[in-house]
């Protein structure tokens, strides 16, 4: 079946056409019954719609017998071209998996580009590893020690507002780092290893612990009432819960002052850390604008 008939098909088998080939390429599997539970229809339905898209791609779908799931064939070449913001928002919050052009805007809006975007290929191979936890080969390249080939075990990933971070336990430091994706070259599934216990997500103290932070109107900043009103604190205190491995990335972001005395005055300076030391021990507090780092710290944010 030529390319150019993928115009003549419905636009709700074009959707599904297009989640085969989103859960082919980021998952790295897709059973029959997935599609059937994901659009609610028969399996003798989700067959065709599997032939079909072979017929259409036959070097991106093999099927793994003794698994008993369709994964990436050899000569993966994708049929939809997906904007990788909307790749990313369905890895990460499960919606967008219909076809690329299918949606529209509501009403005119304007939405900031990222400065950076990660590769969608290397995002597949990275995704792949973190769905069936095993480690993968990498080329990276850090800011404090150059290129160099590592052993990681992904898990998880998370964006600092910034950038595309994997979350990862790193064979070469034997220990969790965060690792930019845009630095990733050359990614492979190392799928006949099985990751040590010391380097599973349960093992990272710094991604299993919960810092409770509560962020206030800056003291030394005008109309209070109106930051209340911008952040959406209903009693003048926003509360939140989050990672320490992520929340000095959250602060920055947010540019919210971490100084006990609140003495930054730019006018980005909205919010105020009402106690500084609720995220002392976070391994990312000394990205947190005006936290004071006492001591020394054993981890690394960025590797």
């Amino acid at each position: 079946m030529p390319l150019n008939l993928l115009t003549e098909l419905s636009s709700p088998q074009r959707d599904r056409l297009a989640y085969i080939e989103l859960r082919i390429r980021f998952i790295g599997e897709l059973r029959r019954q997935d599609l059937a539970s994901r659009f609610g229809i028969q399996s003798a339905a989700a067959s065709r719609d599997l032939a079909l898209y072979k017929s259409l791609a036959p070097g991106n779908i093999a099927y793994d017998s003794k698994q008993k799931t369709y994964v990436p064939g050899d000569n993966f070449a994708p049929l939809f071209e997906y904007p990788r913001e909307r790749v990313m928002a369905w890895l990460t919050q499960g919606f967008g998996d219909g076809e690329p052009q299918a949606l529209s805007a509501s009403v005119p809006s304007e939405i900031p580009s990222r400065l950076t975007h990660p590769d969608l290929d290397v995002l597949a191979v990275v995704t792949r590893a973190i769905h069936r936890q095993c480690p993968l080969a990498i080329g990276y390249h850090s800011l404090s020690s150059g290129y160099s080939e590592r052993v990681i075990v992904p898990f998880a990933l998370f964006d600092n507002g910034l950038r595309w971070h994997v979350r990862a336990y790193d064979r070469k430091r034997q220990g969790f780092r965060d690792f930019v994706i845009t630095r990733i070259q050359q990614p492979k599934l190392l799928t006949d290893e099985v990751p040590a216990p010391h380097e599973l997500s349960s093992q990272d103290i710094q991604w299993t612990r919960i810092v409770e932070i509560e962020l206030v109107p800056h003291p030394d900043q005008p109309h209070p009432e109106i930051t209340a009103m911008d952040y959406g604190l209903p009693d003048g205190v926003l509360r939140m819960q989050l990672r320490a491995a992520t929340v000095g990335y959250v602060l920055r972001k947010w540019s919210v002052d971490c100084s006990a005395d609140h003495h930054l005055r730019g006018p980005e300076y909205r919010l105020w850390l009402r106690d500084p030391l609720a995220i002392y021990g976070a391994e990312t507090a000394k990205l947190a604008p005006g936290f004071l780092v006492t001591g020394s710290n054993d981890h690394q944010t960025q590797s």
